[in-house]
């Protein structure tokens, strides 16, 4: 093991960190929802161009039986279980950052969405919905006729 100089601070810091993402957590829960040991929420990213409205998400090491991805309401739902490994005993671990257990995220979609071609993707841990626009609800292109 390599010999590392202590600074007191880096605790602190990881303390933090730990602190605001419970935080963050917690008051992004609905009401009455209790908030859980380990529940985890994978960052997304979420951007709109004339055809669709793209969601992308970071699930590493998700498998993709424990992704679930559904529309009711307007509402996209994202769910999912990111399992510990067996393969290595806690004793054995240094340090663990990363979240494990279940996930989900909720969306509010616009009423522009075709629901019936959504579509999803993962590669390389980054989960891809894409949400196709209505016909009728693409921008049209209106020529000003000059006299």
């Amino acid at each position: 093991m390599a010999i590392v100089k202590y600074n007191p601070f880096r605790e602190l810091r990881t303390m933090q960190d730990q602190m605001n993402r419970m935080l963050d957590l917690a008051w992004s829960r609905e009401f009455g929802e209790e908030l859980k040991e380990g529940v985890w929420q994978p960052p997304v990213d979420i951007y709109e161009d004339e055809q669709s409205v793209v969601i992308k998400a970071e699930i590493p090491d998700v498998d993709q039986k424990d992704i679930d991805i559904k529309i009711e309401n307007n509402t996209l739902t994202l769910r999912g279980e990111r399992k510990h490994s067996s393969e290595v005993k806690k004793e054995n671990y240094y340090r663990v950052e990363r979240y494990f257990g279940q996930f989900q995220r909720s969306f509010s979609l616009p009423q522009s969405i075709d629901q019936e071609k959504v579509q999803a993707s993962c590669d390389k841990g980054i989960l891809t919905i894409t949400l196709p626009k209505k016909a009728e609800t693409k921008p049209k292109q209106i020529s000003v006729e000059v006299k």
